[in-house]
């Protein structure tokens, strides 16, 4: 099942903000979060890294948890495994984003039910390099 449907696909990718914390990027370019960095780095967005190593990925210094980020995130996409994606949206909120975006295979119900009441949008369980070209 998909959660988010193709009008709030379409608002995160073009209206909601080009900076996107991509939590779980690393400089391990054989993971999908680094591919999916590079997309949509090349759609005009500026990634921040998120990762417990605060590594440097794609030329965008990281950060090692959405709290450090000392600018304004409009995207959160989340590459964590599903048990630890709620609190990833919950911090999400709590820092003032307008979207979030769990990944393909990225499912949490109850993340999904408290994000949207927060009045955020979000999508699930799908990947904006793959919704990108569709638009």
């Amino acid at each position: 099942m998909s959660y988010g449907d193709d009008a709030t696909v379409r608002k995160i990718l073009t209206s909601s903000g080009d900076t996107w914390a991509v939590v779980g990027l690393s400089n391990n370019t054989a993971r999908a979060a680094y591919g999916v960095a590079r997309v949509l780095q090349r759609a005009g967005k500026r990634i921040v890294p998120v990762h417990p190593k605060a590594e440097t990925v794609l030329g965008e210094p990281g950060y090692a948890s959405l709290a450090e980020v000392p600018f304004p995130v409009d995207v959160v996409d989340v590459f964590v495994n599903s048990a630890l994606a709620g609190p990833v949206a919950d911090q999400a909120v709590a820092a003032g984003a307008k979207a979030v975006w769990f990944q393909l295979g990225v499912v949490d119900e109850a993340a999904f039910a408290r994000t949207r009441a927060a009045g955020l949008d979000m999508v699930m369980d799908r990947c904006p390099a793959i919704e990108l070209p569709r638009l």
